[in-house]
This record gives structure tokens, C-alpha cells and sequence, in this order.
């Protein structure tokens, strides 16, 4: 019987494909292969609603930075309206909510988009504005989902997905205010004060 290769979890080999932003690949011609489809600025010229910066660091159960991560988000435009056949409310912007980040040395990542409008849930019942966030890093063989809730938004109180997490561990899912336009929600995959994620 021949020795097994050990298993091992996915490394973070797909910054090169997925976030090729200052990464230089070129061809044998001298030509410019990658071209970044989807980048962290999802501001169209077109879209109305307030601009804002979402920043954060995600750290792993250590407190410690991880720097090749890479963070997706999905969110409604400021009518809380979704670029989905789905969403029978058709967007009058080529805004799409879709947006991808990667983590520098210091596990910093960073988006400029519109603050979301509030979207209708479970039985229609409006949610709190929010952007769902979705997180890639070594270790983890799938990735895993988490919310990014405003502060200081009355309909946090009614939100019935917030509703479903324990109430001592919802500011893990609210950003921190640091001035006008700029929310920071840093992000911690593991131990104490863990972010909360959901199973999707």
C-alpha cells in the first residue's frame, strides 16, 4: 500500500485571477492579460443615494491580521432595489451591489459603494438597510456569510433576521460610524468576540 498524499485546505491562490489589481501579468507579446470585471468601487456614475467607504481588517482567532483574504459583497441600491431578474423592481441605474475586495498585508479590505435601501424579508416585512458580506481566506474549505447592519438605524430594532441572533452578540454585525460617509466593520473569523455568521 502506497503512502497517501495528505490532504490540505485551499490557499489563497485566487487573488490572481479574482483580484488581479496591481498584479502584473503579461503576455509573451508584451500585452496585458487580466482585465478586473468586478473591483471594490461599485459607484456608477448613474447611481443616486448617499456614497460611502466601508474599511475594516479581518483578523483570525489569534487577533492577528490575515492578509490574503478576500471579501464579496451583495446589496440593493439606495431604493432597495436588487440588479436580479427577481426583483420585479428593475433598477433605473447600471449600479449592480456587487463588489470584491482583497485583504493588503494588514488585512485591511475596503469598498466604495451607496448605502442600501431597506429590502422587503421574510413574509414582505421590510429589513434594516444592510450588505450581505462573504469572506475567502486559507483555512476554510468553503466560504462563509455574514451582515453588515448601519448604526443608528431605527429599523435595526425590527429586522427579523437581527432578531434571530442573540442580542449580546449583534454588534459584531454593526459597523462603527468613524465620520460622515465612512463605516469600519472589522471582522473576526474565529474565538472570542467572533463575528456572526450565518448558514446560507
Amino acid at each position: 500500500m502506497s503512502d497517501l498524499t495528505p490532504s490540505q485546505t485551499v490557499g489563497p491562490f485566487y487573488a490572481y485571477g479574482l483580484t488581479p489589481k496591481g498584479r502584473a501579468h503579461w503576455d509573451p507579446d508584451g500585452t496585458y492579460s487580466w482585465k478586473e470585471t468586478v473591483g471594490d468601487n461599485l459607484i456608477t456614475p448613474d447611481a443616486s443615494g448617499q456614497k460611502i467607504h466601508i474599511t475594516g481588517v479581518i483578523r483570525d482567532g489569534d487577533g492577528v491580521p490575515i492578509p490574503d483574504a478576500m471579501l464579496e459583497i451583495w446589496q440593493a441600491d439606495s431604493q432597495g432595489r436588487y440588479a436580479h431578474p427577481r426583483d420585479p423592481r428593475a433598477p433605473n441605474a447600471s449600479f449592480k451591489g456587487f463588489g470584491r475586495s482583497a485583504c493588503n498585508k494588514q488585512g485591511e479590505f475596503g469598498f466604495d459603494t451607496i448605502k442600501p435601501g431597506q429590502v422587503p424579508g421574510p413574509n414582505g416585512k421590510l429589513q434594516a438597510p444592510h450588505v450581505v458580506v462573504c469572506i475567502f481566506s486559507r483555512g476554510m474549505l468553503r466560504q462563509v456569510y455574514t451582515r453588515l447592519y448601519f448604526p443608528d438605524e431605527a429599523a435595526n430594532a425590527t429586522d427579523q433576521i437581527l432578531a434571530l441572533v442573540p442580542e449580546d452578540r449583534r454588534h459584531t454585525l454593526i459597523a462603527r460610524k468613524e465620520k460622515d460617509g465612512v463605516y469600519r466593520f472589522d471582522i473576526k473569523v474565529q474565538g472570542d468576540d467572533e463575528t456572526v455568521f450565518f448558514e446560507i
